[in-house]
């Protein structure tokens, strides 16, 4: 097995005709052959969308919003990652499932068409996150500056092309939201918007309580609402990665949480980007329904 650090800042490498993390590309029929258990729920979301936020707010809301047993353990352990690898360093995301108890919660960043079948099979409820394209493009930027796992992203104006063709982990965020909106038409997916969770997390939070079939107090739902903020939870060493080793995530180039607002894109596109980024935009989601903010 190849030592670790042949995994760190290597190309995407395909798998299914969708760029790939090159560490979780390894044993790609872990992911094909996973087996799901009808009792299942998954958090599936392009990445940097409101991921580890919603992973916390539903193992809340399945803990009946006590605080206490939702610090039992890192995020990342509560809801492993579906395709997370990193050979001879890290259990995979398919190994941490293995062994946990059911209800297991199951985050995962692939495209619809990449989930494991035993998901729809068993009919398995999805809770989708949906954030707008610009600030997704800035989050992701960040992120792979200060994750190893990725390449390194170059400059700013090189990277939003690279986005917009979708050449980044786990391909067009186009594609993604797309595909997952369409889906909801015929499986038990609760189709959520990043820029709805800032506006009114409670809100929100109620509608993945109905959507788990939990019925919780109105103090239940507070607490949720309190330590699931951004604030609470880039403070909370069992949410902020600040445990995942230096070697893979460097927090001083760009932290993990970085600042969970909506409308942070306009302090990085330029107004000539902007414009190329909205015709682009408006030609590619030209054939759907879906509609996003990209403020509040």
């Amino acid at each position: 097995m190849a030592a670790p650090e042949s995994y760190l800042r290597q190309a995407w490498q395909m798998v299914h005709d969708i760029p790939m993390v090159c560490a979780f590309s390894y044993d790609w029929d872990r992911i094909d052959n996973f087996q799901s258990r009808p009792d299942d729920i998954v958090i599936a979301t392009y990445p940097k969308s409101g991921t580890t936020w919603v992973s916390e707010i539903v193992d809340m809301i399945l803990n009946d919003g006590d605080p206490v047993k939702c610090k039992r353990d890192a995020i990342f352990n509560k809801v492993p990652m579906l395709e997370f690898a990193v050979p001879g360093k890290m259990p995979a995301g398919t190994e941490q499932l293995a062994r946990m108890p059911s209800p297991r919660v199951v985050k995962t960043h692939l495209p619809v068409h990449l989930l494991p079948t035993s998901f729809w099979d068993h009919g398995c409820k999805v809770i989708y996150v949906a954030r707008n394209a610009k600030d997704v493009a800035v989050s992701f930027y960040h992120f792979d500056l200060m994750n190893k796992l990725h390449p390194h992203p170059g400059p700013w104006e090189k990277y939003i092309e690279t986005y917009m063709a979708g050449r980044v982990a786990f391909g067009s965020w186009y594609d993604h939201v797309k595909s997952w909106w369409e889906k909801r038409k015929g499986h038990p997916i609760l189709y959520l918007f990043y820029e709805d969770l800032k506006e009114d997390p409670k809100r929100e939070i109620e509608k993945v309580m109905h959507f788990l079939g939990k019925d919780l107090t109105q103090q239940a739902l507070d607490s949720i609402v309190h330590h699931t903020s951004f604030e609470v939870m880039k403070e909370n060493p069992n949410t902020n990665y600040r445990m995942t080793p230096v070697t893979v995530m460097d927090h001083n180039v760009s932290p993990f949480m970085r600042k969970g607002i909506a409308g942070d894109w306009k302090n990085h596109f330029t107004v000539a980007q902007n414009e190329r980024f909205d015709e682009d935009y408006e030609r590619k989601m030209a054939d759907t329904t879906l509609r996003f903010r990209t403020e509040i």
